[in-house]
């Protein structure tokens, strides 16, 4: 399992659209002749890609390459990376590929040649990485600048044609997005045919106008916004941060750390699959996520258990509430976690808000709720009376559990989607992950 990079880290190398268009197609395993990665200290993906008629290229890329990955690839493409690179990293990112035996010869030498050089470059170039983050972040402005003129013309022209506009009219922005590096405001955008669709289109289409020009303004003034409000604007425009970045320079906090609970979600358009699991920290209370991505049903791993606690040490990625694991202990039991009410959990949500108002959802863990009612609408009621609405799969599993008394219960909260319960504590019995 790679939890390093994801698809969008992927995407965000390709030069252009057409390039991640094509890139799709050479990430099918029957594409390759081999693919794997070669054995050793540096971390190399390589691969013999079935071109057409006989032919075939070599593929290798240095994924932990200093300042930024290397490619190389026998094709005649002029394009860095090409297609052959983008589709064997898409196969690494979803867990595609494992340890192989030597590699050809000439991939060898490559990287041999890249260790001898690391070996002379004693001192790094400091100057040469910041021109390439300040290169990144104006290809990212004036995508967002380009956005903010094309949500207007999207408004003046009206709304009321937005429902017979094909494919086209919005592939044509997100591809120019995909192109100016800002791969999540690309997805955004991407997504607008399916909401233009929707039985409630005009409030769905309207609320993803203001979401992107909110991003894009937000972008704009990125300099005078507070850290954690810049790191927010970064991470949704799609200027993602590595793990091994975070693992090199980012903030380490060692904990007891209580699985809260963990999801674990399909994206139907890549086959990628993913795991939220949810951490809160014993000693200073603060809660994080962890993130890990794949293909393969099984690359994933069995991951922690819902309701188990461990010893911990993660690194931080700049908006504080994503971690990844630098060391862990053996997991143990945990006692059932404290919980707020409806009210907590609806303030928690806003305070998060306000520091990345594009975030879908949150995490809450409420205290002595049951399953309610009201209508033909179901409900996860507190003692006061505060309830809030159950989103899919509904309550049985729920109730079957509890049996309908008061249990602490954790899970995503969302103000689209509704309550998703994902662990629940009955009284007097072990912990149930849903």
């Amino acid at each position: 399992m790679n939890d390093r990079w994801s698809i969008d880290d992927v995407r965000g190398l390709a030069p252009d659209a057409s390039s991640w268009k094509a890139a799709r197609k050479t990430s099918a395993a029957d594409a390759w002749q081999y693919a794997g990665l070669l054995p050793g200290e540096a971390l190399v993906v390589w691969g013999e890609f079935r071109g057409s008629g006989d032919r075939s290229y070599t593929v290798a890329v240095h994924v932990d390459a200093e300042e930024a990955p290397a490619y190389k690839c026998s094709c005649p493409s002029r394009k860095t990376p090409c297609k052959h690179v983008l589709g064997l990293l898409a196969r690494w990112v979803g867990g595609e590929l494992s340890e192989t035996g030597e590699a050809p010869e000439r991939v060898g030498r490559w990287i041999n040649r890249r260790a001898a050089n690391r070996a002379r470059r004693a001192v790094p170039d400091p100057a040469r990485a910041e021109a390439t983050r300040r290169e990144r972040d104006r290809a990212v402005a004036e995508g967002l600048a380009e956005l903010s003129l094309w949500l207007r013309d999207q408004v003046e022209s009206g709304l009321s044609g937005v429902p017979g506009r094909d494919y086209a009219h919005w592939d044509r922005m997100a591809e120019r997005l995909v192109d100016a590096k800002a791969a999540g405001a690309a997805a955004l955008v991407s997504e607008l045919p399916a909401l233009a669709r929707h039985r409630d289109w005009p409030t769905r289409v309207l609320e993803r106008f203001a979401y992107l020009h909110l991003l894009a303004e937000a972008h704009r003034v990125r300099e005078h916004l507070p850290d954690g409000l810049r790191a927010a604007v970064h991470t949704r425009a799609g200027v993602s941060t590595r793990t091994d970045e975070v693992l090199a320079s980012g903030e380490r906090t060692t904990d007891t750390w209580t699985v809260l609970a963990r999801n674990e979600t399909s994206d139907p358009a890549t086959g990628v699959k993913s795991r939220r699991v949810w951490l809160r920290g014993r000693t200073h209370g603060c809660t994080v996520m962890t993130l890990a991505h794949a293909r393969e049903p099984d690359a994933l791993g069995p991951g922690p258990t819902s309701g188990t606690e461990i010893e911990a040490e993660l690194a931080l990625y700049p908006d504080r509430r994503r971690a990844t694991e630098v060391s862990t202990g053996a997991p143990g039991p945990a006692p059932v976690p404290p919980g707020s009410t409806v009210a907590g959990a609806l303030d928690n949500h806003a305070a998060q808000l306000a520091e990345d108002p594009w975030m879908h959802g949150s995490l809450a863990v409420l205290a002595r709720v049951v399953p309610a009612r009201r209508g033909e609408d179901w409900y996860l009621a507190d003692r006061s009376g505060d309830a809030l609405p159950l989103g899919t799969p509904g309550p049985w599993k729920l109730l079957a559990v509890t049996g309908g008394r008061p249990a602490t219960v954790a899970g995503e909260w969302s103000p689209r989607d509704g309550f998703t319960p994902l662990t629940v504590w009955p009284q007097d019995a072990p912990t149930v992950p849903l």
